[in-house]
């Protein structure tokens, strides 16, 4: 499970630091792809293998299936740990989070999500909208 939430920079040839909390549970090589809300999802290998059994059931008929099939698997790049600690994330999916200098990088339960700071700054969410959000989940179902 990954959870916190830690800022850092990109060097000039665009590498950037794995959290060290984040290392031992994505190993040496995992899956970057984009997200939604323009950020990058980082998925390590046993994760991305159940995401991707879990996108069979999307049936090719259905136009939004095949849709978001291309717009995930498309993105999708196997990304290696050098041995400081850092990535090279391919310079389309920098381009597709916004990502040029300083980086947030969130544990989302069994994923990671990478920000630009200045896109993540901009959903700061606040109490009220918090509210709205529980109050939507509670009537699918979902008690926290």
């Amino acid at each position: 499970m990954f959870m916190g939430e830690y800022n850092h920079t990109t060097d000039a040839k665009g590498r950037l630091i794995v959290p060290s909390k984040f290392r031992e549970g994505l190993t040496d090589k995992f899956v970057v792809t984009k997200g939604l809300d323009g950020c990058l999802l980082a998925y390590a290998p046993d994760e991305w293998k159940r995401v991707e059994e879990g996108l069979y059931s999307l049936p090719l008929s259905n136009k939004a299936g095949r849709q978001f099939l291309r717009f995930f698997f498309a993105g999708a790049s196997e990304i290696e740990i050098d041995k400081q600690g850092r990535i090279l994330i391919p310079q389309n999916l920098r381009d597709y989070a916004g990502i040029t200098k300083d980086v947030v990088s969130v544990g989302v339960d069994r994923k990671v999500e990478i920000w630009s700071k200045d896109r993540y700054d901009s959903m700061d969410v606040t109490s009220e909208e918090m509210d709205n959000v529980l109050e939507q989940l509670s009537e699918m179902g979902i008690i926290l």
